[in-house]
């Protein structure tokens, strides 16, 4: 996994963003416990200030939790993983609708593309 550091986006939001994938794609489980602060920035290669950082952002977005005794766990409330996967979404389809229309598809060629393609991939 490699950062960009030439993006306006600090080190912690690429990481939230890491994060927030791997529970998209149950990379990170409902209800996991996550490894200790110190072991994750090891894993990514950042400082366990940076890797801080981020998991309280996610910890704010109500997307990870904190037991006091226990550690850090992935929220099992699916409703938070759903609206995340769907806010994701808008985001990847607006980037692919700005692309595809500046190469001069109209809306409704865009959605008989999609159906089109799709039924290719069943």
């Amino acid at each position: 996994m490699s950062f960009e550091f030439d993006n306006n986006k600090p080190i912690y939001l690429q990481l939230v963003d890491i994060i927030k994938l791997k529970i998209i794609s149950k990379e990170l489980k409902p209800g996991s416990k996550l490894s200790s602060v110190r072991d994750m920035a090891q894993e990514f290669g950042v400082n366990p200030n940076t890797m801080q950082r981020a998991l309280s952002e996610l910890e704010r977005e109500n997307l990870l939790y904190s037991q006091r005794t226990s550690g850090r766990f992935v929220t099992d409330n699916e409703n938070n993983i759903n609206q995340l996967r769907e806010e994701v979404a808008k985001v990847e389809i607006l980037s692919l609708y700005n692309i595809l229309t500046k190469l001069g598809y109209k809306k409704e060629e865009l959605i008989e593309l999609v159906i089109n393609n799709l039924k290719e991939m069943s």
